[in-house]
């Protein structure tokens, strides 16, 4: 299985268009980024600080941490992936820590969790509160695509409401192959 963390660089702070990701790149690809825009790790962290502060919530220097982990990375990552990379460049976290700055950061939307991964990434897109999101995971070099239908949403809320159930915040894995897997 691809392990995302091992294949990445220390530190990507800025992809630029073009360049493959780390995934396309451990997987011999040398074609176009297909993995979503480029981000800047501190545009990220500063676009959290601004939401953080709007709804009164608080980024503590742990959640920072975390959340600096992830937007560096730009792929999903295991909590004790994230553990790693934080002892690599600072005091280890204690696994409760991380855990605790994770739950944070998926509750307010700023984080995904992978299920099938047992994974956290950034969240690329500002999605509304119980927004339906798609993952596009390529089962051959990892790359996880993020992607949202209106059409699908309302698919998910009729099928839910039609069972009296009230979804909270529905995450649908879509394993594959990305566009550049299905050409090799």
């Amino acid at each position: 299985m691809y392990d995302a963390a091992m294949s990445a660089p220390n530190h990507p702070d800025v992809l630029s268009e073009g360049q493959p990701c780390e995934a396309h790149a451990s997987a011999g690809h040398d074609g176009p980024r297909t993995c979503g825009p480029p981000r800047d790790a501190a545009a990220i962290v500063a676009d959290v600080e601004a939401a953080c502060t709007g709804r009164e919530r608080r980024l503590t220097p742990m959640r920072r941490r975390v959340l600096e982990a992830l937007a560096r990375r730009g792929l999903p990552l295991g909590a004790y992936d994230i553990i790693d990379l934080l002892g690599r460049h600072g005091d280890r976290p204690a696994p409760i820590s991380v855990y605790r700055a994770l739950d944070f950061l998926v509750a307010e939307g700023f984080v995904h969790r992978l299920e099938s991964r047992n994974a956290f990434l950034i969240c690329k897109h500002r999605h509304g509160a119980g927004e339906t999101v798609v993952f596009l995971i390529c089962e051959r070099c990892g790359s996880t695509a993020e992607a949202s239908s209106p059409e699908l949403q309302r698919a998910v809320h009729d099928a839910a409401a039609g069972q009296g159930f009230l979804p909270r915040a529905p995450v649908i894995e879509v394993p594959g192959l990305c566009a550049t897997c299905r050409r090799l």
